[in-house]
């Protein structure tokens, strides 16, 4: 009903709409195209949303998404049913390796840790939740770890949602075939579950 409608409002989520494409960033120019606004009240808006981390705005003046959608999907059920599921194996994981259990999500041009788990270890990869790193050029999701390495199990994809992948990283020395095996078997759980609960 038209007595329910905020104009600011509306506007502000035209906005965020407009990055519902495969661009990544934005000029100002590019989201006036996008959104048919001037570019004086895109600049109010975008100011607005960016105060709660909706946009962000990088060093040569493009726009992105910021941390607050991301944040706010996870709340939907099927992403904390995700986190009940893979973080027990995780804590499973690291504890019989000795090594860190992550899983990692692509976002576009980014990896980003998902969750995470620490063994009890004093030498071992500190990774932690939310921590971002650019995906490679051969879509290698790994960070670069000096004396390190991580291995890595791609999970099925599933339409809608970002690439996963199960890790176990740690000093290159003590990743061996043992590691490898306990990580595929994880894999292999989750998978084995994910299409259990598909045909429940």
């Amino acid at each position: 009903m038209a007595q329910d409608r905020v104009e600011a409002v509306e506007r502000a989520l035209t906005v965020l709409e407009a990055f519902d494409v495969d661009q990544e960033t934005f000029t100002l120019a590019e989201l006036a195209q996008a959104t048919g606004y001037y570019k004086s009240t895109l600049l109010r808006l975008l100011g607005s949303l960016a105060r709660f981390d909706y946009v962000q705005r990088s060093r040569d003046g493009r726009w992105s998404l910021g941390s607050a959608p991301l944040r706010l999907a996870r709340r939907h059920p099927p992403s904390r049913h995700l986190t009940t599921r893979v973080q027990p194996l995780l804590d499973r994981l690291a504890a019989e390796t000795g090594e860190t259990a992550a899983l990692l999500e692509n976002h576009g041009g980014l990896v980003e840790c998902r969750l995470v788990a620490l063994p009890d270890a004093a030498l071992r990869h500190e990774l932690r939740p939310g921590s971002q790193w650019p995906l490679a050029a051969s879509e290698d999701p790994r960070p670069e770890l000096p004396g390190g390495d991580m291995l890595l199990q791609a999970l099925p994809c599933v339409p809608g949602e970002p690439r996963r992948w199960l890790t176990l990283s740690g000093p290159a020395s003590r990743l061996d075939r043992n590691s490898e095996a306990a990580l595929r078997a994880a894999r292999d759980e989750l998978t084995a579950v994910s299409e259990v609960e598909a045909m429940a």
